[in-house]
Formats: C-alpha cells, sequence, structure tokens
C-alpha cells in the first residue's frame, strides 16, 4: 500500500514538474517568439533546475512540441464539447467552426499552432499533431455529414485538408484585424455549399 502510495506521489510530482515547464515556456515562447527563448530562461521561469527540464525533454524543440500538443488538444477539445453527437451533422460542424474560431483567439495560440508550429517542427510534423487533434475532429465531422446524407460524398481526407486550411487562414485573418463575421459567414457558404442539393442547383443543365 506504502509502495503505491509512493508511486503515485512520484508521478504527480513528475506530471507537475512537466506541466510546470509546458506553461513556462508557452508564455516565454508568445511573448519572445521560440527563437529568442532560452532554455536558462525557461527553467527560471518554471522554478526547476536544467536538470529536470533535460529529465523530460531532450531539447528546447521537443518541449516546443510539447507546447504545440498541448495547444492543439485544447482547440480539439473546445471543438468536441461545442458539438455533441445530439446535434445534427450540419449544426455541429457549424458549431465546431465557431468553437474552433473562438478557441484560436486565445492570446499566443495562432502563433504556436499557426506560425512558429510549422516552422520549427516542419510540416510533416505538424500535420501529424493536426490529425491527432483539430484535423481529426473535423474528419469525423465532414464524415458524419457525409454519411447522412447532409453533405455530397467526397475523399474524406483532401476535404478536411482543404476546409482545415480554409479554418487557419480565416483564424489568421481574424488574429490580424479582420472581422469575425465576415470570415464565420464565408465558412458557414463553404460548409453549407457543400450539401447535394447546393451543388447539384450549381451543375450546368444538360443539353439535348
Amino acid at each position: 500500500m506504502q509502495q503505491d502510495s509512493t508511486r503515485r506521489s512520484n508521478r504527480d510530482r513528475t506530471e507537475a514538474t512537466r506541466a510546470q515547464l509546458i506553461a513556462a515556456a508557452r508564455k516565454l515562447f508568445t511573448e519572445k517568439s521560440y527563437a529568442e527563448t532560452g532554455t536558462p530562461e525557461i527553467v527560471t521561469a518554471a522554478g526547476v533546475t536544467r536538470g529536470a527540464l533535460y529529465h523530460h525533454f531532450a531539447d528546447k524543440q521537443t518541449l516546443f512540441a510539447a507546447v504545440v500538443e498541448r495547444e492543439a488538444a485544447a482547440v480539439a477539445e473546445a471543438i468536441e464539447r461545442a458539438s455533441p453527437p445530439t446535434l445534427d451533422a450540419r449544426d455541429a460542424l457549424i458549431a465546431g467552426s465557431d468553437a474552433y474560431l473562438a478557441a484560436m483567439r486565445a492570446p499566443g495560440r495562432t502563433r504556436l499552432l499557426l506560425l512558429d508550429g510549422p516552422a520549427v517542427l516542419g510540416r510533416a510534423a505538424m500535420d501529424a499533431i493536426d490529425n491527432r487533434h483539430g484535423s481529426r475532429s473535423l474528419r469525423e465531422g465532414l464524415i458524419a455529414a457525409m454519411r447522412s446524407n447532409t453533405m455530397t460524398r467526397l475523399p474524406a481526407e483532401a476535404l478536411t485538408a482543404l476546409l482545415a486550411a480554409a479554418f487557419d487562414r480565416a483564424a489568421l485573418a481574424i488574429e490580424a484585424g479582420g472581422s469575425a463575421e465576415d470570415y464565420r459567414a464565408v465558412l458557414i457558404a463553404l460548409i453549407d455549399g457543400l450539401s447535394p442539393t447546393r451543388l447539384q442547383a450549381l451543375r450546368p443543365a444538360r443539353t439535348r
């Protein structure tokens, strides 16, 4: 029993130290940028030793990846909370879109996920993180809409990639001062434009 308690205590301390490092690094990365932040600053801000940093993370880039992963998970959680299974497929996609735009307005998040993330980790690593979080949620929502026949059946991976790019561009534009209402309206139009009836109406009439 005492051994189990000791193991739990050690695990709690480990998780607490890791969380301190991620929180301190996030603050510095968003205030100063990844390139301008040094590991001595991070350990000082976290209140831990340099040895503790390298016990949990191989280097600064690995710590940055953990920060990005946590941010991406937070966005996905917000989307999933906003689009429960009780909503129909179209409403879930709209609610998820709204949740994404709102979640991306957290200070520093667009910089971490959309600017520094790809620059520091590379596109392939960022795509892998996205596929575990936000892109996964979007893909599941699109597949649900196609299965319910509220959206034309299209290749799910390609559709997810293109819509995700539109959402990311909207988040960046809003961060830069663009109208959130305008970008939201266009995103909703994109989603609704994929309905079978809308696409059928856009097809040119056949000539005899």
